[in-house]
């Protein structure tokens, strides 16, 4: 398989296809480079399944992915669960964003890439 860059719309179109996700979110902690993401899903996958199998199904379904980035966190519900969160929290839920300030990584500057010419 030929590597293509990881973004936000990529991981969410990968997991709601792959996971059959009736809701996504993906968010890029990394201030743009690509490196650290986020995301909340939402899979009837997920039923009677704990936190560990969830995230064993999740790392399965984005193993290419999951192998170009630095970072990956999720937080997995099923539509019940979701629902129930979105009611208690009045629609303020989402990916998880718990060591960020203002959900990027904090002292993450953005970066042009480095030519590929270039000597240290």
């Amino acid at each position: 398989m030929a590597e293509t860059a990881v973004s936000e719309s990529s991981l969410k179109v990968a997991l709601t296809e792959r996971l059959k996700a009736t809701h996504v979110e993906v968010a890029d902690m990394s201030g743009g480079c690509g490196q650290s993401f986020t995301s909340l899903i939402v899979s009837p996958e997920f039923a009677g399944k704990n936190s560990l199998k969830r995230h064993r199904l999740v790392n399965a379904a984005l193993k290419d992915e999951i192998a170009q980035i630095h970072a990956w966190s999720a937080k997995c519900q099923t539509p019940e669960e979701w629902e129930k969160e979105r009611a208690a929290t009045g629609g303020n839920d989402g990916p998880p964003l718990a060591g960020t300030a203002g959900g990027k990584v904090d002292g993450v500057l953005k970066q042009a890439p480095m030519d590929a010419g270039r000597t240290l």
